[in-house]
């Protein structure tokens, strides 16, 4: 899923300009643009349904919000001025004025746009190709006084591997062994929390810290000791980035399922030699005694 939010409408009146978010009723009819494929009804707000930035929605979504929130008496609230993009996606923008007549509404930005749909109060258009941190500017001009909107997109990199190594894939009972996940090039790590599994069982769970930006590996390790019913399961790692309190979304990824085969434990060496040992002994003392008991009846007779 991916941390886009669709922006939308408000009612004339008054001047300045606003970005809006769809109310809750008008999200169940208008399709979100975002990378994946097309889910005609969002879970959430915070979880807007997938559609690939190349399909032909843009038209259909701004007729479907159009329709659905236009004349509504239901409130509209403010949309964020600060959003969460995965690298590389595309972010449908609408750009609203408060006046009916509002004058030059351009979104300013070096980035590739194309312009989806329009009436005299907003344009929406589809910003594609988001790699790093950007400022978006909605400006335009209502009753001779000229207005801008900052609208900051911060770049993430999801979860889109998540690797799990088991150090041994055959062990004997009672040894010791490691698990490793590592979930590549993800940021920020805030958020990043990484879970090892046997079955449904946690093993165990690390919760990352850090706002960096730049993409790093996050990797977890945990040491266990092979226990027999360790074969009967698959071990597994999840990752889950929850960006949902900075104006992202929610992305969950699981890895390759491992399989571990547990032995009995096999006899050792010192184990051996000391066997050797007693056996010996036990024949050596046995010789002696039936020697000495045939020398004790030679000496009778």
């Amino acid at each position: 899923m991916r941390g886009n939010t669709v922006i939308s409408f408000q009612k004339a009146g008054g001047s300045g300009l606003q970005l809006q978010v769809l109310p809750a009723a008008c999200l169940t009819g208008a399709l979100h643009l975002s990378a994946g494929r097309p889910q005609p009804f969002p879970l959430s707000l915070r979880t807007p349904p997938k559609m690939s930035p190349f399909g032909g929605w843009g038209m259909l979504e701004a007729f479907l919000a159009m329709l659905c929130c236009r004349g509504s008496d239901e409130k509209v609230f403010e949309g964020p001025e600060h959003l969460m993009v995965g690298s590389g996606e595309v972010q449908v923008i609408n750009c609203t004025a408060s006046c009916t007549d509002p004058k030059k509404l351009v979104l300013e930005t070096h980035l590739n746009k194309t312009l989806l749909d329009s009436q005299a109060q907003w344009k929406l258009f589809r910003v594609y190709n988001i790699s790093k941190d950007e400022q978006l500017l909605c400006s335009f001009t209502c009753a001779g006084k000229q207005e801008t909107k900052v609208f900051n997109i911060t770049v993430f990199y999801p979860p889109k591997q998540v690797l799990l190594t088991l150090s041994h894939t055959s062990v004997a009972i009672g040894t010791l062994f490691t698990i490793e996940c590592m979930v590549p090039a993800v940021a920020p790590l805030e958020g990043l929390s990484v879970t090892l599994l046997r079955g449904t069982e946690i093993l165990y769970n690390q919760t990352f810290v850090g706002t960096a930006r730049f993409p790093q590996d996050a990797v977890v390790t945990h040491n266990t000791t092979a226990h027999r019913e360790d074969s009967l399961h698959n071990f597994s790692c999840e990752a889950q980035m929850d960006l949902r309190s900075r104006g992202g979304g929610l992305v969950h990824r699981v890895s390759d399922p491992q399989r571990l085969e547990v032995k009995e434990p096999e006899p050792s060496n010192q184990m051996v030699i000391m066997a050797t040992v007693i056996v010996l002994l036990l024949l050596f003392v046995t010789f002696v005694l039936l020697y000495w008991y045939k020398q004790r009846r030679r000496s009778n007779t």
